[in-house]
């Protein structure tokens, strides 16, 4: 390879934009010697140009790129998942040699991750995936990070990840995930996560606003409240704010004139159809999913609305919003307790064999779903490291029952005035079903031998039976 440039870089970036730059700026103020590779020069400009303090350079070229490396070769990705990744990992695998690192750091599914490691390794070249949530402030001032699989190539970077992290009571927002493909994995179901409290927020505004008929004013008063709580968190705090904000051109509130349409990128559908494969219920996080498709129905939705009406207000007491927020509370719980049942069950089926408790520890800062109660899972999971459902710890077990009665209430008052709140009903409807000894299951199973033949157990003795059900008809 024809290159003048000295190898002088520890670290090299592929993709400039804001979440790779950002991230390379934070290395940098950590006295890391970074730098970068974008085809695109506008991308390049900004980089330098937000990186003068460090006197920060940028390359086009990405053979000049990879000779300004240090041996080994260390390259983060932070592109869009799919295609893209694939194209970048060809055009750098002639440049590398053995014993260099690429890590991808997008929102690539983790089978993508798996073959890419795979392909990779039979060429001498470590690859691994990590997981980076905390958006575009995050990355510059401390995210949080999921990085698995080698581990041999993670001892390289554990330094830099840990300088550059978040940092809760002192302790990196970053850990060594697991096996194979589980940064990426545990990224995907921190997304779906993530999809279920705000629609869980989106639900409780919906509940003032259309249930009660509070004013923006109002709601964001109630949020403040509740962020100055047991339910403060990230998703609570940013939200407050939004109801704060005045559009520019019409000087009304700037949320009253956004359409209400959500749009997504797919990972909270990655982790249903995952889920589903793996045979694990997380029905909150998949009626998030359900309700964004839903929200793009909108044409249909007016129609339906002027031939079905208006929904009610709801008849409530001085202590709706105090049921409110056991109600918010409980089903955020829920969501939680969800993600981590199923990164549980993805650790036994895949091999990962991930630290539960360092998972909730990394979440604590930096990410998205940043919560107080974060703290409480951290701990379950301290004290019973094979703990199998967060609602099996005895200290989330009480704050669930103080939280039951409000629920009810919640939920039962939503429905009857015609109230769409689909995460607060799963939540609900997800518990009473998991602590139900014995459910009426017994009957689908009768039906299914009745018309297919399928076998059912008995609860008497053990072995696989078939009924003839006509028999005695």
């Amino acid at each position: 390879m024809n290159n003048d440039n000295k190898a002088k870089y520890a670290f090299g970036m592929v993709g400039l934009g804001t979440m790779g730059r950002n991230l390379l700026l934070n290395m940098a103020d950590n006295g890391f010697a970074v730098t970068g590779y974008d085809k695109s020069e506008k991308m390049l400009q900004f980089f330098e140009e937000e990186g003068k303090k460090h006197d920060l350079k940028g390359f086009a070229d990405i053979e000049q790129f990879v000779g300004s490396l240090q041996s080994p070769r260390t390259i983060i990705l932070l592109v869009p998942a799919g295609a893209i990744v694939d194209s970048v990992i060809l055009e750098l695998q002639p440049l590398l040699a053995k014993g260099d690192i690429i890590i991808d750091s997008g929102n690539s599914h983790f089978t993508d991750t798996s073959r890419r490691y795979l392909e990779l390794k039979e060429k001498g070249i470590h690859f691994f995936g990590m997981g980076i949530s905390g958006g575009e402030e995050g990355a510059r001032f401390g995210p949080s990070m999921m990085p698995g699989g080698d581990k041999e190539a993670y001892a390289v970077v554990k330094d830099m990840l840990e300088a550059v992290s978040a940092k809760v009571n002192g302790d990196p927002c970053v850990t060594y995930i697991g096996a194979g493909a589980s940064g990426h994995f545990v990224k995907m179901t921190h997304n779906g996560i993530e999809y279920a409290i705000m629609q869980l927020l989106a639900e409780a505004y919906d509940i003032m606003k259309n249930g009660l008929g509070y004013d923006n004013n109002q709601i964001q008063q109630v949020f403040e409240k509740w962020n100055n709580g047991r339910l403060k968190s990230f998703l609570m705090e940013i939200t407050k704010d939004v109801f704060l904000v005045k559009d520019d051109k019409t000087d009304a509130f700037l949320i009253d004139v956004i359409k209400d349409e959500a749009k997504s990128k797919g990972t909270g559908k990655w982790t249903s159809q995952v889920a589903m494969d793996v045979e694990m219920p997380i029905p909150t996080i998949d009626a998030a999913v359900t309700t964004r498709n839903l929200s793009k129905l909108k044409n249909l939705r007016v129609e339906l609305n002027e031939a079905f009406g208006e929904t009610e207000k709801i008849k409530a007491d001085a202590d709706f919003i105090e049921d409110l927020e056991e109600a918010f509370y409980f089903a955020m719980a829920n969501a939680y307790a969800q993600g981590m049942h199923l990164l549980w069950k993805a650790s036994i089926d895949f091999e990962y064999g991930l630290n539960m408790a360092e998972i909730a520890k990394i979440w604590r800062g930096g990410c998205i779903i940043r919560a107080e109660f974060l703290e409480d899972i951290y701990q379950a999971y301290q004290k019973q490291p094979d703990l199998q459902h967060l609602f099996s710890d005895k200290n989330v077990q009480a704050k669930i029952k103080k939280s039951l009665k409000g629920t009810r209430n919640v939920v039962t008052s939503g429905i009857n005035a015609g109230l769409g709140i689909p995460c607060f009903t799963a939540a609900l409807t997800y518990f009473d079903t998991l602590k139900t000894g014995r459910m009426a299951s017994n009957l689908t199973q009768a039906q299914r031998d009745f018309f297919g033949a399928h076998t059912f157990e008995r609860i008497d003795s053990e072995g696989i039976f078939h009924a003839d059900w006509n028999k005695n008809l």
